[in-house]
């Protein structure tokens, strides 16, 4: 292991006062990046970083006393999810209008009492980038996993339209950006290092800080904790000694439907597609039977997947993410012995994220994709580049190292809940992406000292104002809770519900009422499994065909957008100009897109 370098705060930051979103009288909000010079993370045994790193962060202030409130760090997954989808879609200041060109005031933002800052990371995602380079999209042949394709301008800017766009993004080159977890860690400890020397106002009083987390989550929260951890044990110790270095207290790590370990988890997917709460039956017994026995028998998925999760504990326990048998195990995973369990995703006939809505979905509202397109938006944050929801480039270099299916996320979360760190998960049970049956299983098999009492603690009403939100099992510190009626974005869904339990957890309160202080051996009471606690299906949402977001569309509405016969009001497919002339306010083609001159 190197020395530990940490970045000089001088000409590490960049930000401004954007004056939109968070329009609370005297609330302030600040927009920026924090630049991180090539090299700086070759003090981690197996990284080269030879590209630099530019991290946006936009962070709001508490709308109730900000210079004492507590701090919230706050991140959607993926990998390569931009986690300004957690700030205008979920638990931000603020919503996005239908028009895609205003916002609303969110009352059950976090902020109401946290300052709350939201990151994209790693490098590439969202408004984070390495090198500016120009691209075009062509979202007719990609569709929602767009490929980004760097494009040599000098002979003119082609014409777009509502499928093909052209802006400046980051490099798109898997070398230039993490590729496991670790590496990722590594980056935004460096980032938390500069963004506290650059704003020491806002470092609680109490020095504590909490890291929320969603989706890939699972991965990102336990691991980029345990990373902070182990570097607070090295400050302690002396190890690490370099001048201006931040001890970070760590407070709380919430985890809102996230995938741990797709060993636990896996099954859980047959399972909700075929035997869930809603009595929705997406897949026939034969189906279910088939895959269950794909999964359980002798050299199938599951014993096939433990041993690589062993190899990579033998080979490569730094999670460097570079040694070939390593890397052949988990490839091998995905396209042969876990074949029939995964890839699901492309081929559902129902919502990935919302197991009651259909696959073209129209919620959460997509309308975020168009608002961080307009220039006056981009102008006001202080980007120079277009807004990337999902990299590519990203989730392909996480798949090149098998990142997802590695173990270790819930022995990261046993080490944190020793160390004093506190734990709650919390799962919408509507969601198959990272569905509450996974969840739960991981939950009671995290293997930490007080594993015991949480085995034994049963399941207690989630109350809130409304009633009854879902339930919670709780001891001490560490909480998993069942969430009715909601989707993968939890806080969408549910925001009050979500917005009691962050806050519960913030403040030391017990999950269940909020009335009760935490002790280590605070323990809910009731049911030992809450299954059998059925919902009634919701009314399915009608589709709406938003451009940006070609998964709200059903095929026949894109195809409309793909021939160009489509008419578009702020990026909804409203009608066909084959069926009736163009009205006033409708946009057949959409407006350029931001490039830069390189």
């Amino acid at each position: 292991m190197g020395r530990i370098r940490v970045v000089s705060a001088k000409n590490a930051y960049f930000g401004v006062n954007p004056g939109i979103c968070e329009t609370t009288p005297d609330v302030k909000s600040y927009s920026g990046y924090v630049h991180l010079p090539p090299g700086l993370l070759s003090d981690i045994s197996g990284e080269n970083q030879d590209y630099p790193i530019n991290t946006f962060f936009w962070f709001f202030e508490s709308r109730k006393d900000p210079q004492n409130a507590p701090l919230a760090i706050w991140l959607n997954g993926g990998p390569g999810g931009s986690s300004l989808m957690g700030g205008l879609q979920e638990n931000g200041p603020c919503f996005i209008g239908a028009d895609s060109n205003s916002t609303y005031l969110n009352p059950w933002s976090w902020n109401n009492e946290v300052n709350m800052l939201y990151l994209d990371q790693p490098a590439q995602v969202g408004f984070s980038y390495d090198v500016l380079t120009n691209i075009t999209v062509n979202l007719a042949q990609e569709g929602e996993l767009k490929k980004m394709v760097p494009t040599d301008f000098t002979d003119g800017v082609p014409e777009q339209n509502n499928t093909f766009y052209v802006g400046t993004v980051g490099s798109q080159s898997l070398g230039k950006t993490a590729n496991t977890t670790v590496h990722a860690a590594h980056a935004l400890w460096h980032f938390a290092q500069t963004w506290f020397a650059e704003f020491p106002a806002y470092k609680p009083n109490d020095d504590r800080v909490s890291l929320w987390t969603e989706s890939y989550g699972g991965h990102y929260g336990p691991g980029f904790f345990k990373f902070f951890q182990q570097q607070n044990e090295k400050i302690n110790n002396g190890t690490i000694d370099e001048e201006g270095t931040h001890y970070i207290h760590l407070d709380t790590l919430g985890i809102i439907n996230g995938l741990l370990d797709n060993l636990i988890q896996f099954p859980s997917y047959n399972q909700m597609a075929y035997n869930n709460t809603y009595g929705i039956q997406h897949i026939s017994k034969e189906q279910y039977e088939k895959t269950a026995y794909e999964y359980d028998r002798p050299g199938g998925c599951r014993e096939k997947l433990a041993a690589c999760q062993k190899l990579a504990e033998a080979e490569d326990p730094d999670w460097r993410g570079s040694v070939p048998s390593v890397i052949k195990c988990f490839d091998d995973i995905h396209k042969v012995d876990c074949a029939s369990l995964d890839g699901l995703e492309s081929t559902l006939a129902w919502g990935w994220y919302d197991i009651a809505h259909p696959r073209a979905d129209p919620t959460p509202e997509p309308y975020m994709h168009g608002y961080l397109a307009q220039d006056w938006v981009l102008s006001a944050l202080g980007v120079p580049v277009n807004f990337t929801s999902s990299s590519p480039a990203v989730g392909d270099a996480f798949d090149s190292t098998g990142d997802i299916n590695r173990a270790g996320s819930m022995e990261a979360v046993a080490y944190l809940l020793d160390s004093g760190v506190k734990v709650h998960m919390l799962y919408g049970d509507r969601d198959y992406a990272c569905n509450w049956l996974g969840g739960e299983a991981v939950s009671v098999l995290i293997e930490h000292e007080g594993a015991k009492g949480f085995r034994g603690a049963g399941y207690a009403p989630l109350l809130t104002s409304e009633g009854e939100g879902g339930f919670v099992r709780q001891y001490g510190n560490y909480s998993f809770s069942r969430v009715f009626q909601a989707g993968h974005e939890v806080p969408w869904y549910q925001p009050e519900v979500s917005y009691e339990i962050f806050m519960r957890a913030t403040f030391n309160r017990d999950i269940a009422t909020g009335l009760l202080p935490v002790s280590d051996d605070l323990a809910t009471e009731g049911l030992s499994s809450t299954f059998h606690v059925k919902n009634e299906v919701p009314e399915v949402p009608e589709p709406k065909c938003y451009v940006r977001s070609p998964g709200s569309c059903t095929p026949e509405q894109y195809a409309t957008v793909i021939d160009g016969t489509a008419i578009v009001k702020d990026f909804f497919v409203v009608g066909n100009v084959k069926d009736e002339m163009r009205g006033d306010g409708t946009q057949h083609v959409m407006a350029p897109e931001r490039v830069d001159e390189l």
